[in-house]
């Protein structure tokens, strides 16, 4: 059960800090990956899994919310999404190997969607990059114990 719970905590949280809710990830799988409990691939994989399905969903809010942007209910801030729509714009969908990136990660991928950039690219790009940061941090951290 304790198992359970600790893979499902890291999916929830990944997930969640990969959508426009301001949460962070790191810090439970840093903490899980100190405890030695788990297998590193194992928490890895969950961890890149739940953080890629955040940025789905968030791709999936762009294709479909667009319209309601002048909204004041509309998630992410006018200004917020107009500058990372101008540097998708200007940088295409290469931008999205920074959809890992705090701030403008996320909102990278909701342009994305918005923009209307195709799914298989934007499912590589993005989880190339949510799997290269979770392995970097992993790296670091098992390197310092």
């Amino acid at each position: 059960m304790t198992d359970i719970l600790a893979y499902g905590g890291l999916f929830i949280a990944a997930l969640a800090a990969a959508t426009i809710l301001p949460m962070q990830s790191e810090a439970a799988l840093v903490g899980l990956l100190l405890s030695d409990a788990y297998p590193p691939w194992a928490l890895l994989a969950v961890a890149s899994a739940g953080n890629v399905l955040g940025a789905v969903i968030n791709w999936l809010l762009g294709r479909g919310i667009a319209r309601y942007r002048d909204r004041p209910w509309f998630p992410v801030k006018a200004e917020t999404l107009a500058k990372a729509e101008a540097w998708y714009r200007r940088y295409g969908k290469w931008s999205l190997l920074l959809s890992w990136a705090p701030l403008i990660g996320d909102p990278l991928t909701v342009a994305a969607g918005v923009l209307r950039e195709p799914f298989p690219v934007f499912l590589v790009l993005v989880t190339v990059a949510k799997v290269g940061r979770y392995l970097v941090l992993a790296a670091a951290t098992l390197a310092l114990v």
